[in-house]
């Protein structure tokens, strides 16, 4: 048996951490790896979802430590919990004695680094995207404040640092480990990276009866009809999705298919939809905006002919892979993205399983509106079958377990 620490700065009460870190934990603990799993827990989310990550993580045998996530003020709290991170590390290895710690992004690779060092653990730096330019280019840090600039400036030399030591990295895209390779301070000397994506449960993503059942009834209730084109929006709209240019997109669709509605899966405020689509002159009665819970979001995908998500593009997002992409093309629903986002494009059209915005006119728009006829649209079992080869759980779960057996070896 192996020991692993998993140090994620993301909670486990979170959405992401229970999309996208709960899963691969427990694959890789039934194929024979001990888990002791460090993350930082929102008061809210925690007091909320606490028994039910509980419940996943004592059935998978997997030891959770949940420490308290602080926020204010700026950079001190995050410099406070870096300092609970590594002081919570160390004291549990004396004890456990871990043959690797692997680090979920940036904050979590310095306790990652301050093992290594210390106690000669195995370090893996799974880096998620470029998190410093991250923060820039999303508009978080202002590099004319000059506490963001000397911040961002620590960060990016960490970087180095982080990559230099690492016993292996992750990366989410092949687009990112090429631009990692090609910086000068590891042109010479290509460092071990293994590209896993963010995978999707497919078990959980795909049509039953059940889904179908909860659909129709959705269907009903939300007053969808079948001569309906509904084009859907799947997930949070924050910094780097864009609900402008999707709004706009919609806007141009309803010239073409007036009986198009557009669901917004999301728990963001109905009214921050609202007012933008207002502004736009769509009217409200076209736009369905509705939360769901984890084990609804297939039903209420499979409402929907096509799914839409436009991401900012920028050098950070070359590191990016969207989650929902995975999830939506596990319902077979295919799907329109744009260009310059990780490797979003060249899977896309190898596999034919949507369209691509190459920027955001009405042109570019009429261009795609016009592939959207039902006779067009890729099959659904192509869809998904092309999304099980990429994005499976189970293939991001055995390569995982060959990176751990790589560090080990």
């Amino acid at each position: 048996m192996k020991n692993i620490l998993y140090i994620s700065y993301d909670g486990m009460t979170d959405p992401l951490g229970q999309s996208q870190v709960l899963p691969y934990l427990e694959g890789l603990s039934a194929g024979g790896y001990k888990f002791h799993l460090i993350s930082f827990e929102k008061e809210s989310n925690y007091e909320q979802n606490k028994a039910v990550i509980k419940n996943i993580v004592d059935n998978a045998g997997i030891v959770w430590i949940p420490l308290q996530y602080t926020k204010k003020p700026p950079v001190l709290s995050t410099i406070y919990d870096v300092w609970q991170m590594k002081r919570t590390a160390a004291k549990l290895h004396k004890t456990v004695l871990f043959n690797i710690v692997h680090c979920r992004s940036y904050i979590a690779a310095f306790a990652g680094i301050y093992l290594k060092r210390k106690f000669g653990v195995k370090f893996i730096f799974d880096i998620r995207g470029f998190w410093a330019d991250e923060r820039v280019e999303g508009g978080i840090w202002n590099l004319n404040n000059p506490v963001f600039n000397v911040v961002y400036k620590f960060f990016k030399n960490k970087e180095k640092h982080f990559f230099n030591t690492a016993d292996y990295t992750v990366s989410l895209t092949n687009a990112a480990k090429n631009i990692i390779n090609s910086w000068s301070y590891l042109k010479n000397r290509p460092i071990p990276i293994e590209v896993i994506p963010c995978c999707a449960d497919f078990d959980h993503f795909k049509e039953s009866q059940q889904q179908k059942e909860l659909t129709s009834k959705l269907k009903q209730h939300l007053k969808i009809h079948n001569s309906d084109f509904v084009i859907s929006y799947l997930g949070s709209i924050g910094t780097w999705y864009m609900l402008d240019e999707m709004l706009d997109l919609f806007k141009v669709l309803l010239t073409a298919k007036p009986e198009s509605k557009f669901l917004f899966i999301t728990a963001e405020p109905k009214e921050l939809i609202l007012e933008k689509a207002e502004a736009k002159g769509i009217e409200h009665s076209r736009l369905i905006i509705r939360k769901a819970q984890r084990n609804e979001v297939p039903a209420y995908i499979a409402l929907s002919r096509v799914s839409i998500f436009f991401i900012k593009p920028s050098f950070s997002k070359q590191a990016s892979s969207p989650t929902k992409m995975a999830e939506i093309m596990g319902m077979g629903i295919p799907v329109i993205c744009n260009s310059n986002v990780g490797d979003v494009e060249s899977f896309v059209r190898e596999s034919n399983t949507g369209l691509i915005v190459s920027d955001f006119t009405v042109s570019a728009y009429l261009k795609v509106i016009e592939k959207l006829n039902e006779s067009l649209l890729p099959d659904k079992q192509i869809i998904r079958e092309a999304a099980i080869n990429e994005y499976s759980l189970k293939m991001g779960v055995e390569r995982y377990g060959e990176v751990y057996n790589r560090v080990l070896e």
